[in-house]
């Protein structure tokens, strides 16, 4: 009788053989395609935006600043600028959502009149919707203010009740969809110990992936999005299967185990880049359609990705807690030894686990590229930071810890984003975290552990 472990052997060959051939086959088809997708519609607007379902508008109004002074906005949709009129008002409108880095050219302001900030205003346009870009202006007398006073918005907190209604929506949806990349990554940390740096790549995986099924190839973005989550978890299997039982067997450390995610990172990265670029890839071509509840407007792709999320973390909630198999992946996560003495499979537990992670990470690189209207070769790095931000959050090995810590981190990123411009968000993020764990080090779910 052939043991497990020989058969695995024989067969590993072959499945890597197959499903390399299978992702070569599918990214030949993207260089001069991709490469394509990202144009530069650069130009001066002269005309009043008003919203549509294909038309997004960033507007404001610079006080005691008078005409001609250029603003430029530079994001997905290339980069675009105006000049204010008599009354310092201004208005851009752009084609593609997503965020946009906002800038007013102080060579152009009236002598006397400077910026307070020459700091961008990075903002998020969503078609269909007019967003406020905020600066304030300081006259020689060291008076003067800027801004929009659009439902009663001030220069210098920019806030109002629909701004705070809107971007908690927006932290909402944020918080869901890395909810899906974060639970995986805590399962993995909590049955085998590996901080998986690499775990971004496979979010970036399933954008590109279904770039390539849905927008290249022509399927239906369902029938698409289905085949790259089976993908994603094959990937995922075949990793484990390769690379990290082997390792496991040969009883590398976790430092170790740890350099070769970050090595994996890498050349993932490198992969993306050789057939995709460094272009921003659209998974559907079709301009989003704004969907108005009260004061906050979100995109239908918005709330279908955000009711697919919630379905998805119930159904591993539920998985985890009332399966057989959910009990034991929890029992390798106390206590591998323990779990193995009681006669649960841990090396089957752990493959499941690197499987499911994987599939989970696939489907939030598809929402995320639905989304945000695009996705590229560093979207996985990007949001690296913040899933582990979430992980640690939320108690290290815990998914419902990861759930919770991903919805704190994407609330406090967006709604963060009223006062403070740009990258500065994650900033206030990363604060939160360190607060929280000087308050109590094992995080929100986590359990104290005796050391000695």
């Amino acid at each position: 009788m052939v043991s497990t472990t020989a058969t695995e052997r024989r067969s590993l060959p072959g499945i890597l053989l197959l499903f390399a051939a299978l992702i070569v086959a599918l990214l030949t088809f993207i260089p001069t395609a991709a490469h394509a997708e990202t144009t530069d519609d650069s130009a001066k607007q002269t005309e009043v935006c008003a919203p549509s379902a294909t038309v997004g508008c960033l507007s404001g109004t610079l006080r005691d600043a008078g005409a001609g002074v250029v603003v430029t906005a530079t994001g997905p949709g290339g980069t675009v600028s105006t000049e204010t009129d008599d009354d310092g008002r201004w208005s851009l409108s752009v084609k593609q959502p997503g965020e946009y880095s906002v800038t007013v050219d102080a060579d152009t302001l009236p002598d006397g009149v400077t910026l307070r900030s020459d700091e961008p205003q990075v903002r998020t346009v969503t078609l269909g919707a007019n967003t406020a870009a905020l600066f304030s202006l300081e006259s020689a007398g060291g008076s003067g203010d800027g801004g929009t006073t659009n439902g009663g918005t001030t220069a210098d907190s920019g806030f109002n009740w629909d701004r705070l209604a809107q971007q908690a929506a927006s932290g909402l949806r944020l918080g869901l969809l890395l909810a899906l990349a974060a639970v995986g990554l805590s399962l993995i940390y909590g049955t085998t110990g590996i901080s998986n740096f690499a775990h971004g790549e496979l979010v970036t995986l399933g954008g590109l992936l279904a770039f390539v099924f849905a927008n290249l190839l022509g399927l239906n973005i369902w029938l698409a999005g289905i085949i790259v989550i089976v993908l994603c978890a094959a990937f995922g299997y075949t990793q484990d299967l390769a690379i990290w039982k082997p390792l496991r067997k040969k009883r590398l450390s976790l430092t170790q185990l740890m350099i070769v995610t970050i090595g994996m990172s890498l050349a993932l990265q490198y992969v993306f880049q050789f057939f995709i670029g460094a272009s921003t890839v659209r998974i559907v071509m079709a301009n989003p359609k704004p969907v108005q509840i009260g004061p906050v407007s979100l995109s239908q792709d918005s709330l279908i990705a955000m009711g697919i999320a919630v379905v998805v973390l119930v159904a591993v909630g539920l998985f985890l807690v009332k399966t057989r198999v959910g009990r034991a992946t929890r029992a390798v996560s106390d206590n591998p030894a323990l779990a193995a003495a009681s006669g649960i499979n841990v090396d089957g537990v752990i493959r499941l686990i690197w499987t499911a992670s994987a599939a989970l990470a696939g489907l939030a690189g598809i929402l995320l590229g639905l989304v945000l209207n695009g996705i590229n070769w560093m979207t996985g790095m990007q949001l690296l930071l913040l899933l582990f931000s979430a992980v640690t959050l939320g108690g290290l090995g815990t998914a419902f810890g990861a759930l919770f810590g991903a919805l704190i981190i994407g609330m406090t990123v967006e709604l963060t984003n009223i006062w403070l411009p740009g990258d500065f968000k994650y900033a206030t993020a990363l604060l939160l975290l360190i607060l929280l764990l000087l308050v109590r080090p094992q995080g929100l779910f986590g359990r104290k552990e005796r050391v000695g």
